[in-house]
């Protein structure tokens, strides 16, 4: 950690993204990109539901129960991620080691380069699809730029929790002087 001095916040936040008590849900690789998997998922579906919200004629009341519904696990799946990388995105600067530190830098590029490349792919589309159709597509322009925007905001808790490494298992620490099989 740094030199600054943590403040009540970031020792509570400290704590709380240090909690091992759920870490049944993280502690295997395979489970941590499951937790990815299911919040990329739902990030899709409640993106496919407020769309159709926006866009359906009328008001349909029954997109804001479904968008309401499927928050409460993709908040549970946000915390999961959180809590495999131990709060990599969530805590202050001030909070993380060095070694952190390197891996929130490294995340952040990362998940840029994706976002970029996420970004052009929807210009170009977009491009396209008015130059087919004669006119550029307004109804979708907004939504579909919305959608990046959302992807661009939770694409480093996506690659964070992707690239988490295992917890080192306690059995692995050699006691001073005991034999090594």
């Amino acid at each position: 950690m740094t030199t600054t001095r943590l403040t009540r916040y970031d020792r509570s936040m400290l704590w709380l993204m240090n909690d091992r008590r759920a870490a049944a849900w993280y502690a295997t690789a395979a489970r941590r990109r499951l937790a990815v998997a299911a919040h990329l998922t739902l990030t899709l579906a409640i993106g496919g539901v407020m769309t159709h919200m926006f866009l359906a004629e009328g008001e349909p009341l029954w997109t804001v129960a479904v968008t309401a519904v499927l928050l409460l696990p993709w908040m549970v799946a946000t915390g999961v991620i959180n809590g495999a990388t131990r709060g990599l995105l969530e805590l202050r600067e001030r909070a993380l080691d060095e070694r952190q530190s390197a891996e929130r830098s490294r995340v952040l590029a990362r998940a840029h380069r994706v976002t970029t490349l996420l970004l052009a792919a929807t210009a170009v589309t977009l491009l396209i699809m008015g130059g087919t159709a004669g006119d550029a597509p307004k109804a979708y322009a907004a939504p579909l730029l919305i959608a990046v925007l959302v992807v661009h905001w939770v694409m480093p808790l996506w690659v964070a929790g992707w690239r988490a490494q295992d917890e080192p298992a306690d059995d692995d620490v050699v006691e001073p002087g005991a034999l090594v099989p």
